[in-house]
């Protein structure tokens, strides 16, 4: 293959990923968006509708629908404010400035977002020209960016794009995965005589874990709007609720494992020339941290399956890794409360640790996760309801079928 066509290739076998299907469509849709302005208007070089197509064409139909209504209202604002100007004024650097101040201003309170600039650049565009030639190049520019923009918006019905939430479920294993395996490294390290350094960096690897999380919430809010609007998708409500509520969890539980560490490391500094716990004490607290290892892995394959079988193989492996967690926990407690009877120092680090451990088994519960679940279904619903109440009540009658609707006059008729 020549070396030319080696990045093209590149992209092609990559298709799948976001930044590179984004790359493509927007591309085959400016092209479409081209040929389309100059079948349709009268401009010889009609860049401005790729251009509105390049900014309108988005990841998911969702942001293209949104970006696209904001794009033409920017436009149309601009021009119309260059029009109203240029029945006043000339063109001058303080009318110029004023025009400015103008556009930027009706820019905000049309709500135009992050186009609030193009308000001032179409507006000093159109009334660039000379006067006798504001109408034809106002009315010029509103086409285009009418065509860009419903090429854009055509391209994203027609070809549907993907829903990220491939990318998102890829993005939480591997956050479970690391938690998972740190949670399985700080257990086998309290056995045995732990400097300050090494203790110190499992604090640091839980530091890194944490600012990782604003990656994997970036790629779920990605998924999470790539859901909405799209026919591809039957239940999308609820493949939001439960990635963004198992994120959450899984947020709370990096959190507690940064203040473990922080409290295994107290310990250290503080117990420099022997173990971190007796061999008795450290058995059990392996064993308790190999069990949350093994819930947090199993909780993981609960949220991001899409097969009912495995999400009920994966409970039923949560259920049993919490239980066995829960009792290893109530071991540890009381080989902690005997340890600190016989040798009363840092007692305090000793009941910090069974704190973090219990908010992590509470957080990673079943029965919490179901309410979770329930509540924040609802706050979902209750929200469409008082942002849009008409929409709402006609979906309602929508989907009340002919047989409901038969046997309740029959009903009533009784």
């Amino acid at each position: 293959m020549p070396a030319v066509l080696e990045p093209l290739a590149e992209l092609v076998r990559r298709r799948n990923e976001p930044a590179v299907a984004q790359t493509l469509r927007s591309t085959a849709a400016a092209v479409l968006s081209y040929l389309a302005a100059l079948w349709l208007s009268n401009a010889q070089i009609p860049l401005l509708a790729p251009l509105t197509t390049l900014l309108v064409v988005q990841v998911t139909l969702y942001a293209t629908l949104t970006r696209g209504i904001r794009r033409v209202n920017a436009v149309v604002a601009g021009v119309l404010v260059a029009v109203g100007f240029s029945n006043l004024v000339g063109l001058s650097w303080w009318s110029l400035g004023i025009l400015i101040l103008a556009s930027l201003t009706v820019g905000h309170l049309v709500r135009v977002k992050e186009f609030v600039p193009e308000v001032a650049i179409s507006a000093m565009l159109v009334l660039g020209v000379s006067v006798t030639q504001v109408a034809a190049t106002a009315l010029d520019r509103v086409v285009e960016t009418l065509i860009g923009a419903v090429v854009g918006l055509l391209f994203n019905v027609v070809f549907v794009p993907p829903v990220w939430t491939q990318s998102a479920t890829e993005a939480i294993e591997d956050l479970a995965s690391r938690l998972r395996r740190l949670l399985r490294r700080v257990g086998e390290e309290l056995g045995r005589h732990t400097p300050v350094e090494d203790a110190a960096e499992r604090l640091r690897e839980a530091r890194r874990l944490d600012h990782d999380i604003v990656q994997v919430d970036a790629s779920l809010a990605q998924a999470e709007e790539s859901l909405k609007l799209n026919p591809r998708v039957k239940e999308g409500l609820l493949s939001r609720v439960v990635l963004r509520t198992g994120l959450d969890t899984l947020e709370i539980c990096v959190v507690v494992l940064r203040v473990t560490a922080r409290t295994l490391t107290d310990l250290a500094r503080n117990r420099e020339d022997e173990p971190l716990f007796p061999p008795q004490e450290a058995a059990a607290l392996e064993e308790l941290f190999a069990h949350l290892a093994g819930a947090v892995k199993a909780f993981a394959v609960l949220i991001t399956s899409d097969v009912t079988a495995d999400a009920d193989t994966a409970e039923a492996r949560l259920v049993e890794e919490l239980s066995a967690a829960r009792e290893a926990r109530d071991r540890v407690a009381d080989l902690l409360l005997t340890g600190v009877q016989n040798h009363p120092r840092q007692w305090q680090l000793h009941g910090a640790l069974l704190a973090e451990i219990d908010r992590m088994l509470d957080e990673l519960d079943v029965e919490k996760r179901s309410v979770r679940l329930a509540e924040e279904l609802d706050r979902y619903t209750r929200e469409t309801v008082d942002r849009h109440p008409r929409l709402t009540k006609a979906a309602e009658l929508i989907h009340l079928s002919v047989p409901d609707r038969q046997r309740k006059r029959r009903g009533e008729a009784r």
